[in-house]
């Protein structure tokens, strides 16, 4: 049954983030920006975006704000990053609603948060492939999974989250949060959300012009195929 929503707010604190992102421009100002805005917010990551914040926090303020994804889901990651934030109770945190009272029983069940800001980019695909001689198996090793996940959910979810996908929009994020007491607005989640779904189908896109581009031969001529 589809979940139809009728009640949401104009403007929704950021308490709890979730980033893991690729390109780190701007995230040693964005993340303490947002920190003295809400000196209570928790920020959850994943990888080396985490090892990233550990240094850019200093061990008190990452041991007070910062929190591994593993340690959230209770999951480590798997070998080589493959899998890291693909979990239910990450999803949950997504997509939750929270005038729904099933949801928030939901989350309660699992010891999950609403996630109010998802900052995610992805795995550099058109750089990598942009590259000479680049073969098949690097092209593919740089298709991200969980990180199109989290933005396309992120996305639809606009009604109470925002999907964070370019570092050029950090600053005029902090701004509207200064001047609105912590808080973002529908206007800016919905622009986000936009941006956030042109971002995922650009890069699909991009993966399919690829591939399209290659054949079966210099697949095989990337691997030992038995």
């Amino acid at each position: 049954m589809v979940n139809i929503v009728s009640r949401i707010d104009d403007a929704v604190k950021v308490a709890n983030v979730l980033a893991s992102v690729s390109d780190k421009t701007g995230l040693d100002k964005f993340v303490p920006s947002l920190l003295g805005i809400n000196p209570h917010l928790r920020v959850y990551s994943t990888g080396g975006t985490y090892l990233a914040l550990q240094q850019i926090l200093g061990e008190k303020r990452a041991s007070d704000h910062l929190f591994a994804v593993s340690d959230y889901t209770g999951q480590p990651e798997m070998q080589g990053g493959l899998v890291k934030t693909l979990d239910f109770k990450i999803y949950m945190s997504i997509l939750s609603e929270t005038y729904n009272e099933a949801h928030v029983s939901d989350m309660r069940r699992v010891g999950a948060v609403p996630f109010d800001m998802v900052v995610v980019n992805l795995y550099p695909f058109r750089a990598t492939v942009a590259e000479k001689d680049v073969s098949p198996e690097r092209a593919r090793a740089n298709i991200d999974i969980g990180g199109p996940c989290m933005v396309r959910a992120a996305a639809k979810n606009f009604i109470r989250v925002a999907v964070v996908t370019d570092p050029a929009d950090y600053s005029r994020i902090i701004a509207e949060l200064r001047a609105n007491g912590g808080k973002l607005s529908l206007a800016t989640r919905f622009e986000l959300a936009r941006k956030a779904f042109a971002h995922t189908a650009e890069y699909d896109a991009a993966i399919t012009a690829y591939l399209n581009g290659i054949t079966l031969d210099d697949v095989r001529n990337s691997y030992t195929v038995s």
